[in-house]
């Protein structure tokens, strides 16, 4: 029972972040209907421009930080203007083929930058576990899921108070509808991007100084997928919801599963989970189930 619960924290802890940046997967698909492949290569990016920040350029932490989010608005922003927009209108496989390439760009990209070899951030959260109850919890962990709660319930707020939220959602809804009540699309498009981008890279930053950066990094983000749509692809906090179910089962595969097999079922089973869930759920725990008639 000990273990299980042990387990159980750290696959929430770890799922906080996999929610965190399955926030991305939801806020680009529910405003633009578009999915994008890229997204875990942009948590890349926005880890490996910290890790230069900090480490190559010698700035302080407050100042890396800052300079990350700065970089990855711009980048949003630069993506959606110059690789997405040209494509409105266009069928859905070419888009969705656009944020295929963008994914082998950026992989590419970061690769020529910064090289493949491993690459370790600075000390920035201390490496020991803190007692909870008897039970031991790593501090990167326990602060990674902190922060993660901490930004969801930011956007949360930002959603459902601010002017720019309140037309992010109302764009969400129907884009012809806000078009006509003056709200500007396009711009709107633009800052769903931009924030995605920022959430991908608090993410990075989060995972990165749990596991250190190399272009692997990109596929781990991309387990944010299962969690998107296990929890609905049209919900924010149903991404939450999905991350923490797939860090909690990946956590148990690796605890009870993998040592019977000799490993590697932590990996592939986020994806097991996800294609049974869609066999009984395919619109996810929170999703819309829409009903077209003709």
């Amino acid at each position: 029972m000990n273990t299980f619960v042990q387990l159980l924290l750290t696959g929430l802890m770890v799922g906080g972040i996999y929610g965190l940046v399955a926030i991305g997967f939801v806020l680009i698909y529910k405003g633009t209907r578009i999915f994008n492949f890229a997204q875990g290569e942009l948590l890349m990016l926005g880890a490996f421009f910290c890790w230069a920040m900090l480490v190559q350029a010698h700035m302080p932490l407050w100042a890396s930080v800052l300079l990350t989010f700065a970089f990855a608005i711009a980048i949003g922003f630069a993506i959606e203007r110059t690789a997405l927009r040209p494509m409105l209108g266009q069928p859905i496989l070419s888009v969705i083929m656009m944020t295929l390439a963008l994914s082998v760009f950026l992989s590419g990209l970061v690769t020529l930058i910064w090289g493949g070899a491993w690459k370790v951030y600075p000390s920035l959260i201390p490496m020991g576990g803190i007692n909870f109850m008897g039970f031991t919890l790593s501090q990167q962990h326990l602060f990674g899921f902190v922060i993660a709660l901490l930004t969801f319930a930011a956007f949360t707020l930002f959603f459902r108070r601010s002017r720019y939220g309140l037309a992010m959602r109302a764009t969400a809804e129907d884009q012809q509808v806000a078009r006509s009540s003056g709200v500007r699309v396009t711009l709107v498009f633009g800052l769903i991007w931009a924030i995605a981008t920022l959430v991908s890279a608090v993410g990075g930053i989060l995972l990165g100084t749990i596991n250190g950066v190399n272009f692997t990094l990109g596929q781990i983000g991309l387990k944010a997928i299962p969690a998107a749509l296990i929890g609905g692809l049209e919900s924010i906090g149903g991404a939450i919801v999905g991350g923490l179910i797939i860090g909690v089962l990946e956590s148990l595969a690796a605890g009870y599963i993998d040592p019977l097999v000799g490993g590697g079922v932590r990996e592939i089973f986020p994806y097991v989970v996800l294609v049974i869930a869609l066999l009984f759920r395919p619109y996810g725990i929170f999703g819309l189930k829409r009903i077209e008639r003709v």
